[in-house]
Parts: C-alpha cells; structure tokens; sequence
C-alpha cells in the first residue's frame, strides 16, 4: 500500500499538529506541497475535490481524502493506535480534548490569514487583533496547565494538547505576545522542542521552509 499523502505549506500551524502527530506515531508518509501564495494551487480543481474548504492540511489514503486537522488527528489516534495520545481514563481524555478546542476552536480562527485580512481591509489593526485573542485564550491555557501538567501538557506523556500547543506558541511569538503570564505554557514547549519528532515536524526542516527567510523571522522556529 502506497504511503499516505499530507498536503502541506510550511506556515500553517495546522499541518504542523498533524505533522507532530505522525512523527510522533512513526507514520510515514509523502508531502505535496500547496502553495498557499499561490492562489492556483489552493483554488486548483484538484484541490478543491480533496478539501472543499480548499485550506491545509489535507490527508490522503489511498481513494480517501481527510481535511480538517483535529479530524486527521482523531484519525491517527484511532486507525493508529499503537502510540497512544490520549489518555486511557476517560474524564482525562476529555480533558485533553477539551484543551485542543480551546486552541483549535477559540484561538487559532481568530488569527488566521483570512480573518486577519478581513481585519486589515476593515482598517484594524491585525497584529492588535491576534494579540488580543491569543492572549485571551492563552490565559484559560495556562490555568488548566497550571493544574494539569507534569513534563508535557498533561502528565508525563505526550498527548494531542501538545500537537497543538506547539504551533499556537509559534503563533504567539509572531504577534509578539508578551509570555511573562505564561510560565507553565513556556516550560511545557521548551520541553516539546526537544523531542526528536517535534524537531522533524518543525516548519524550519520541511521542504518547502525558505532559504531566504529574514534571520528575525527564522529564529522563531529553532
């Protein structure tokens, strides 16, 4: 059987939960890269059949088409089952769930490229915007990690809340959110960075990260 596909753009926090999470479960698989400057790549024919919603990540098996990357990752966990990332009690499992909404559902929509453009073209300030709502979500973060966490989110194992801490910390940093409030949320990712499949789903080692980036852009991912 041929390996599965993700359709990926480096910048996207989304592909990078995914990515944690196939590294993390030893999944190989192939990236196709979807030029997200590229507006014939996202709105190709292709690719709106794969995902109507015409955005990444996309994951494709075999004849099958996955989008939406809590979707994908609730995938991985249950037709991969051999690396757990969520917890076997199931007031626990909730927890994490709930957890990845917060990120997924109440902070990373409100900072996303279409929203923030429709920000700017309304004459507000975007970089205020995201700032604002990260922050805001980052407050409820840092009280459950503050009750909740051991080495990584929850515990001493690695679970989905950490696939999608990671990439919303990088998001933070490009707002310049101020994370002296957030010690717990700091400690936590600098341990995530560590980890060897966190350090291959980083942006900075897909194919498609630019050589050219600015160093003050570059030096937020290593």
């Amino acid at each position: 059987m041929s390996k599965p596909v993700l359709y990926s753009q480096w910048t996207s926090s989304c592909v990078w939960r995914v990515r944690n999470a196939l590294h993390l479960k030893g999944i190989g698989y192939e990236v196709k890269i979807v030029d997200i400057d590229n507006k014939k790549d996202q709105f190709s024919v292709e690719f709106t059949r794969l995902n109507p919603m015409r955005h990444v990540p996309a994951f494709s098996i075999g004849e099958t088409c996955l989008y939406e990357s809590i979707a994908i990752l609730n995938f991985l966990e249950e037709a991969y089952p051999g690396t757990p990332l969520l917890p076997k009690d199931l007031v626990q499992r909730a927890k994490v769930r709930a957890f990845v909404d917060i990120v997924a559902s109440g902070i990373q929509p409100l900072q996303n490229t279409k929203v923030l453009l429709k920000v700017k073209n309304d004459k507000c300030d975007e970089k205020e915007w995201g700032r604002y709502w990260i922050s805001l979500g980052f407050e409820a973060v840092e009280r459950i990690l503050s009750s909740s966490s051991g080495k990584y989110c929850f515990g001493d194992e690695i679970t989905l809340a950490d696939c999608v801490l990671v990439p919303q910390v990088l998001n933070a940093k490009k707002f310049n959110v101020d994370f002296t409030p957030f010690p717990t949320i700091c400690r936590i990712n600098e341990n995530l960075k560590e980890h060897k499949a966190f350090k291959l789903a980083n942006p900075i080692n897909q194919p498609d990260f630019p050589e050219n980036i600015p160093e003050n852009i570059k030096v937020l991912y290593q």
